[in-house]
Order: structure tokens, then sequence, then C-alpha cells
């Protein structure tokens, strides 16, 4: 199990950050919040960069990032090179993103995804080894431009 977690997004996410945030405590995570710390509207890249930041230092071993659709915060943590988010709305691409590209920041679109699709895909992303073999090589390859 992963030990620690950082945890962030935007005033979209304030609540399902909040609700993984008790979850994760609950299965005995160490979890580093990033903000916001209210619903009331900011600017995502001021949460995301500090998060992407630590995950790239291994200062903590995943990320989770969530706002509105999971777009701009993906976008955001991208821009390290270190740093491969994946933009997931069900289990099945939480589990192939961990397996396939070794991602190592969940991106959760709370506008359309339930409580429960989010938790579970938490909870596979978290616990999904990455395969290695032909999809190293694949990961190699992705900051060669």
């Amino acid at each position: 199990m992963a030990h620690n977690i950082a945890i962030g997004g935007d005033h979209a996410g304030f609540t399902y950050k909040s609700m993984l945030k008790e979850v994760l405590a609950e299965q005995g995570y160490q979890i580093e919040d990033f903000g916001p710390q209210s619903d009331a509207s900011v600017d995502y890249p001021d949460h995301v960069h500090p998060l992407a930041k630590a995950v790239a230092k291994k200062e903590a071993e995943f990320g989770i990032l969530i706002c509105g659709s999971g777009n701009g915060v993906a976008i955001t943590a991208n821009k390290y090179p270190q740093i491969r988010a994946a933009l997931c709305w069900e289990v099945e691409v939480a589990k192939l993103a961990r397996e396939h590209n070794d991602a190592n920041i969940l991106c959760i679109p709370a506008r359309f995804v339930s409580e429960e699709v989010a938790k579970e895909m938490v909870r596979v992303f978290l616990s999904t080894e990455f395969e290695g073999g032909r999809h190293q090589n694949r990961v190699n390859k992705i900051n060669d431009c």
C-alpha cells in the first residue's frame, strides 16, 4: 500500500476531495492536502503545481486531483516531465492508467462521476501495480519531444 498521498484540485472538486480524504485516512494513508480549503472559486493551477512538484520529487507516492471536468488539473500536472496524470471516469480506466501507463496522479472529473465511482477509482488506482514489460518502453518514450 502507498502511504503518502497528495490530494488537491479546485472548488468544483472540494466536496469530493473532502470525502476522499476521510476514506483514505480510514484506510491508513498519510494525506497531504494541497487545497483548496473551501468551495470558494479558485484557480486550479495554484493548487496543482505544488502537488505535481511534490509527486515529481517523490515527496508523495501518488497524487489525486479533482476538478469539475478533470481536464484542467490533468493538463497542468502533465507539464512536469516526471508526472503522468491520467484523467479517469471509470474504474477500468483508472486500473489501466496504472497497469499500462504507470500513472502517478489520478485526475477525477467530479461533475461526471458519482462519489462511489470516485472512491472505487481511487482504491483501484492506489492498489494496482505498473506491469512494466512492453509498457515500460512506451512510458520511456512519453517525454521524447
